[in-house]
């Protein structure tokens, strides 16, 4: 697992927006529709930690106790397939996993105690948020192993970055490229920025620094 952490690593200054330009202009998916911020002002960056969840059936299961063994400073990333009629995240969940260290959670699907979460300071993002129990309804079916959202696969350890616009996940060995892009990315709309302040038109600053190819495939990828 990659050591970067959500409060140890300069590149917790990236967005995901640039992030998302940056992995575009490598060829690479990475960004995960429909998943938005429980609340704003929201930010972390940090290895996953992966758990998915399947519908119960006679033999049962529980939705599991997997928090035990999440390591500090990495992304809690919960598959349970968008659904939105159950939570699989709470008010127990939010609290332990802030009381230990862990940078955040990322649900494909559901969560529940908002206010809890709110108050505890600990982000997530959720499809949705819903009250209704998972118990009895959802168990946890694998813990710490590949899963594939919204086209995006996802392994353990790849880092994952979210914000107000929601969350991307980078590949492990692809994060020092993509960083590297996404921060040029940020050089260039300062950039930008700075051209129309002094004078210059949006679109004479665009070419000047070369914005709209800032996208352009870099890797057959």
């Amino acid at each position: 697992m990659s050591d970067l952490t959500a409060t140890s690593n300069p590149a917790t200054g990236l967005s995901t927006a640039s992030v998302s330009d940056a992995l575009d202009s490598l060829g690479l998916p990475g960004s995960l529709h429909g998943i938005g911020a429980l609340r704003q002002g929201q930010r972390v960056v940090g290895p996953v930690f992966t758990v998915t969840y399947e519908p119960v059936d006679e033999a049962g299961g529980t939705v599991g106790d997997f928090l035990d063994d999440v390591p500090a400073g990495t992304v809690i990333l919960i598959d349970n397939a968008g659904r939105t009629d159950c939570t699989v995240w709470g008010g127990i969940m939010s609290q332990t996993a802030h009381q230990r260290g862990v940078a955040g959670t990322v649900i494909n699907g559901t969560c529940r105690d908002v206010a809890v979460a709110t108050a505890a300071g600990y982000p997530i993002w959720s499809v949705s948020r819903f009250m209704r129990t998972g118990k009895d309804r959802v168990r946890v079916a694998a813990v710490q192993t590949a899963v594939a959202i919204d086209g995006v696969a996802i392994r353990p350890g790849d880092i994952l970055v979210a914000d107000d616009d929601g969350p991307v996940v980078v590949p492990a060995t692809r994060w020092d490229e993509v960083a590297d892009i996404a921060r040029r990315i940020d050089r260039v709309e300062e950039a930008v920025i700075e051209a129309v302040r002094c004078g210059a038109t949006l679109a004479e600053a665009r070419a000047e620094h070369g914005y709209h190819s800032l996208q352009a495939r870099k890797d057959p990828s």
